[in-house]
């Protein structure tokens, strides 16, 4: 069955920093071991200076002073050196030096005066006195007395940095956390050119850029430009990148943050940081503001929930009062974007507010083109790539899923040794980023390898044999994801809308690996459990959202997004219990009728199911030009494009 697939910098001042670390900030708990650490390693340092300092003599031998006096009676003694108590002698047979030390109340020569030593004995010895040392006197003795208060001191003080810096950070909790983009930075400079498809969207906000390079021409007729710019639509549909090509394209500031980043456990700092970061937008005038994902904190106030003091709801508060008090010379837009405007409150979108929405709609086929040759611009592509054809086999991809895409290509191909990105690699990119990558290690059974074969041949037959059914492209029991297999198919052609008679066939399709499994096998496996819960999703919606039912007539019974109880997204039915009852009866009339086309073209056609199954079981993978041929030998037609009905 085919599956459907389903948004920088961080500077200040918008100058990029290289040698930025990327490694996480530390907790106070882990700054608090690490400065435990650092004070050890100084302590251990400082020991070892103080013992160098003091044992720096410990590898001369030491004699008492008596040893001396009777050295120097027996003419031993060449030299002696006298530095307030400590004696250094030389001898003169082996050149060698010994310490020693005197009396400390008593020179020298009343020292050997005490042993009989008398003048004629030091004749032949030289006696040198050195005044001792200021700086090494006092360090010696006050060192043991101060290295433990220096210790104490460094200790403390790494603690009271710690401190300091916990407090400042406490302070800094109502300061804005935005991003700034600065427009002098190049780098980060995004413009309309880099953005492709959504033309509308940019004609719409070429106003935007209008007025912040030129508002005197707006101001001088009276023209207020719109305040506040929301911009709603599908994940990947590039609201982000749009905004940024509005700020590079008028180059001004661009204050980018998340709304989720207003919002923290303490009361009041959502509001706080609201107010810095307009008074920094009015600061640097003309600017703009962007606010990520706005619906985390701009969701319908009076829910019930925290009160009249709920935080969430103080920030929302905050926004609308700073927009609401802008002036029209502020020169300060305010662009939003999301993809939930049904959660919004109405407060932000009056006029004065978010007055304008954008949509951005899924690309088609010539936007998906364009967004692929953007993507494709830094990558060395072969000669037999075909943008025009991975846009064809791609619909309801977003610009983020084409993105990917390129990248996985150009993944693909490096990682089989290759200089270029080949047509190949794109094709096999496209599944990939569909159903995820090839399960190569889910080996199948010679059972289970035969019901998948059918099964996937069940959906490709009944597509090409339906009308209204799309074409399929590719058939393959090779797992991927959470599937054993899968068959995909396209469109004909862009379609904006569905009909009835597209719906019905569709559901008949997806019924098709569960009726081909009860028919063939007389059994069921899990394979169709996905298969029923898109069949059955999509009827039910027929019947409470299209007004496709021909019992229940042309009644809505349900939104796109539920009914909201308070506020809450509690879904709540508008309906009675028997209708309730008449919905399930026709959503499972619906099913049972696709059953029962689904088994009408199996019985039909089973010699071509069987023949799909057998060259399935063999290659694994069926492309749509060798599938056709199997269609044709058993006298199926197969759909073409217009433009190959003329060919």
């Amino acid at each position: 069955m085919a599956l459907l697939p389903e948004k920088q910098s961080n500077n200040k001042g918008g100058k990029r920093n290289p040698k930025r670390s990327i490694l996480p900030p530390r907790g106070p708990k882990q700054q608090f071991f690490v400065n435990i650490i650092n004070a050890l390693l100084i302590l251990v340092l400082i020991a070892a200076v103080y013992s160098a300092v003091i044992d720096r003599g410990a590898g001369v031998e030491q004699i008492p002073v008596s040893q001396v006096a009777e050295d120097i009676r027996g003419g031993l003694v060449d030299k002696v050196t006298v530095e307030a108590d400590d004696l250094t002698v030389h001898y003169k047979a082996d050149n060698v030096e010994k310490k020693s030390k005197k009396e400390s109340d008593s020179s020298f020569s009343q020292t050997l005066a005490n042993y009989g030593i008398t003048s004629e004995n030091l004749a032949g010895v030289a006696v040198d006195v050195k005044a001792p040392s200021g700086f090494w006197f006092w360090t010696v003795s006050l060192l043991p007395f101060l290295i433990p208060l220096i210790l104490i001191g460094v200790f403390f003080w790494m603690l009271t940095r710690q401190a300091r810096g916990a407090g400042m950070q406490a302070f800094s909790f109502g300061q804005s956390k935005a991003r700034i983009i600065d427009p002098n930075d190049k780098s980060q400079r995004v413009l309309f050119k880099d953005v492709a498809g959504v033309k509308e969207a940019k004609e719409e906000l070429l106003e935007i850029v209008d007025f912040l390079k030129n508002p005197k021409k707006f101001l001088d007729i009276g023209a207020r430009i719109p305040k506040g710019v929301l911009l709603v639509g599908a994940p990947g549909t590039g609201k982000t990148l749009l905004a940024r090509a509005v700020a590079g394209e008028a180059g001004v500031p661009f204050f980018i943050i998340s709304g989720s980043e207003f919002v923290e456990m303490f009361v009041g700092v959502g509001a706080s940081r609201v107010r810095d970061l307009f008074q920094m937008a009015k600061k640097a005038a003309p600017a703009i503001i962007f606010v990520d994902e706005i619906d985390a904190v701009g969701r319908v106030r009076g829910t019930g929930v925290g009160g009249g003091n709920d935080e969430r709801e103080q920030t929302l508060n905050q926004i609308l009062v700073e927009m609401d008090g802008f002036e029209p010379n502020e020169k300060v837009i305010v662009m939003a974007a999301t993809n939930r405007p049904d959660v919004l409150d109405p407060a932000l979108l009056r006029p004065g507010r978010f007055d304008r929405r954008v949509t951005l709609d899924l690309p088609d086929i010539d936007d998906r083109e364009a967004i692929l040759g953007i993507h494709a611009g830094k990558k060395p592509l072969g000669p037999d790539v075909k943008l025009r054809v991975i846009a064809e086999r791609t619909p309801g991809f977003s610009g983020a899923d084409l993105g990917s895409l390129m990248n996985e290509g150009a993944i693909l191909a490096a990682r089989e040794n290759r200089k270029e990105v080949t047509q190949y690699d794109l094709i096999r990119s496209i599944e990939k980023v569909m159903l995820g990558p090839e399960r190569k290690s889910h080996l199948l059974s010679k059972k289970e390898k035969e019901v998948t074969a059918y099964h996937e041949a069940g959906h490709a037959l009944i597509s090409s044999v339906l009308p209204d059914a799309d074409p399929v492209h590719k058939i393959s029991i090779i797992s991927r994801g959470h599937a054993a297999g899968y068959t995909l198919k396209l469109p004909l052609e862009e379609r904006r809308m569905q009909t009835r008679k597209v719906f019905l066939d569709d559901i008949a399709v997806s019924l098709g690996g569960y009726v081909t499994e009860l028919m063939l096998f007389g059994d069921l496996t899990t394979g169709p459990s996905n298969d029923l819960q898109v069949g059955t999703a999509l009827a039910r919606d027929m019947v409470t959202k299209y007004g496709m039912s021909e019992k229940l007539g042309p009644v809505a019974l349900e939104g796109m997004g539920g009914r909201t109880l308070f506020g809450r997204g509690l879904n709540e039915h508008e309906y009675s219990e028997a209708m309730s009852h008449a919905i399930d009866d026709e959503v499972s009339r619906i099913m049972t009728e696709a059953r029962t086309r689904a088994e009408e073209v199996i019985t039909t056609h089973r010699k071509a199911l069987d023949a799909i199954a057998a060259e399935l079981m063999k290659v694994e993978t069926l492309e749509r030009a060798e599938f056709e041929k199997l269609l044709i030998v058993h006298g199926i037609t197969p759909k073409k494009l217009p433009e190959e009905i003329i060919a």
